[in-house]
Order: structure tokens, then sequence, then C-alpha cells
């Protein structure tokens, strides 16, 4: 029986990827190793309460895995102090790669994150210069590293490491959402200009590009995984208007404005409210990455903004409802 463990496997990536490894036959069995629950019960794969930042025990599952996958990491921002990032995501890496050299796991799939480019004001592509200026960004990187050490360690070893931008899609409710509902309700504003690209990942694609890189036989592969192409951020705004048939105007707000307004709602409201300037700055922020790697090897991208608002309705058609 081929047995997978996916570490940080309780999220919204791992519970869609253990979904998509059963009902596809990819492994017999998926294992769920998180410091909680997942978020939904999926039939057929089992689950453990398992914190990476400690050493992970050999029996964790009763077969040697013949693929790890480690997701595990503190990566909301804001929402963490910066040493929280490193004190997770470091250990973390170090113990997933020794579990996997103790039980005999030749097969590791890491995902890091853009964050590692750190601003990205034009195409950004594998090869690109790393450098993080975020702790999250700043710990990944390290992270990627240590994985590689592990893979030194064996010639028979193999390693992918992944590079997502923002994931979204059904069931997350994050920036693509937020920006969906607040477009359809009429109040949607974004600070800087409608020129910048933002990079998205769309959770199927990302799904898909996953079995793409595994049936490949490098020992290594590094890819980024956003969709091709980026849209500019002005665009992806006019594709969701229309999707909708909204005819409610969107604002323009210039981040000046805007970071004083979040900090005075965050002085209101608390460190846990939607306007952040974190959020705001971010937001503002280019992101105009290039999948190369895949592109290169002729991955087929599936899911242009456009068709990906399509396929997410067609699954979950509340999300776009009033």
């Amino acid at each position: 029986m081929a047995t997978c463990v996916i570490f940080g496997g309780a999220g919204y990536i791992g519970t869609h990827l253990a979904e998509h490894f059963l009902s596809t036959g990819r492994f017999d069995r998926v294992h769920l190793a998180d410091i909680k629950q997942p978020i939904r019960a999926i039939e057929k794969a089992s689950a453990s309460i398992t914190d990476v930042r400690q050493p992970i025990p050999s029996t964790l599952v009763s077969e040697p895995p013949s693929w790890i996958f480690n997701l595990a990491a503190v990566h909301r921002e804001p929402g963490h102090e910066a040493h929280e990032y490193f004190d997770t995501n470091l250990p973390g890496a170090r113990n997933v790669c020794a579990y996997a050299e103790r039980v005999g796991c030749q097969n590791v799939y890491f995902t890091s994150s853009i964050s590692v480019y750190g601003p990205t004001t034009g195409p950004t592509a594998e090869d690109s210069r790393i450098c993080p200026i975020t702790p999250y960004g700043g710990s990944k990187y390290p992270a990627e590293l240590i994985h590689e050490a592990w893979l030194a360690g064996h010639g028979d070893r193999r390693l992918v490491i992944c590079r997502p931008g923002v994931v979204y899609g059904p069931g997350d409710p994050g920036n693509i959402l937020r920006m969906i509902k607040a477009i359809r309700r009429g109040y949607f504003a974004y600070p800087g200009s409608p020129g910048i690209h933002k990079s998205y990942a769309y959770i199927y694609g990302l799904l898909e590009s996953i079995d793409f890189i595994m049936r490949r036989d490098a020992r290594q592969i590094v890819y980024n995984y956003v969709e091709a192409p980026t849209e500019p951020l002005g665009e992806l705004v006019r594709i969701t208007k229309e999707f909708l048939g909204s005819k409610a105007p969107v604002l323009r707000i210039p981040q000046q404005m805007l970071v004083p307004a979040a900090n005075l709602a965050q002085l209101v409201m608390g460190t846990h409210n939607p306007i952040h300037p974190v959020r705001v700055k971010k937001a503002a922020m280019s992101t105009h990455i290039v999948p190369g790697v895949l592109q290169k090897m002729g991955f087929e991208f599936k899911y242009p903004y456009r068709k990906s608002l399509e396929h997410w309705r067609s699954i979950v058609p509340q999300d776009f409802e009033a």
C-alpha cells in the first residue's frame, strides 16, 4: 500500500490535497499530522495531533510513507510575533527531515512561499534573487536550505520545493473571497495603483501542479506556483465585477491615506480587525511572479482568473450569492 504523510495537513491546502490523493487513488493511505484537528472530516484519511516543533515519532504511521508533504508553518501575516515564524518554521523543517531520514522516506515535497523573493515589481521567476523582507519569508528560505541538506544526505532522495502564491478557492475566506464579497456589496476600495500585478494560486491548479511534478524524474525541482498569466490588480477587479454583474464603483484610495485609517481601526477594533495596516501595505505591493519552471516543462494552466471563478462557482455557488 502506498502511504503519504502530510505535515500541516489539517488546514486548507492539506485537506484538499488529502481528498485529491484519495479520490484519484494516488495513495491508498493518507495521514494528516498537525497541531489541530482537520478543518473537516476526510473519509479514509487518518489524523494525529503532531507538533513539528518537537521530534516526530517514527511510529507515526504503521508503514514507512513513500512521500512526505511538509506544509506545516506559521504563515499568517499579520497575526504572529516575528520570532514565532522562526520558532516553528525552522525546527519544523529540521524535525520533518529527521523523521524522513529515520523512516527511510526518499521523497519530500515542501511548500515554501513566493515571499522569499520580497517585493516583485517586475517578472520574478525561480532564478530571481532571494530577498525576503518579512519574518515569514525570512524563515521560509532557510527552511528550504534545511530540506536541501536532507537531500544531499543520500543520492536516491528526491526533493520538490514549491513556492506558491496566495492560495484561494472554495472554502477559503481569504483575499479573493473578501474582494468578491466587497464588490458584490458595492464597497470595495484598494490602495495603490491598478497596474500593480498580483499573483494568486487557485487550489485546484496547485493540486494539478503537484500531480504533474510528482511524475517527473528530476532529483530536485524548485518551482513557483501561481496562475498564468499574473493579472494586474485593476484587471482582477474588472473581471470580478463583470463576473458578478456588478455596476458598483470601485474606489482607489492612496496608501498614505489608508494606512493611518487602518491604524485607527486597529486601535478601535483590536488587532484582529480585517482593516490591518500590514494588510493594506501588502495589498499595495506588487507580486509579479512567473511560474517559469512549469511553463518550460509544458504544464497546462487551466485556471486563469476568470476560469477559476467559473470553476469555483460550479462547486460552491453560495460563495457568489448575495
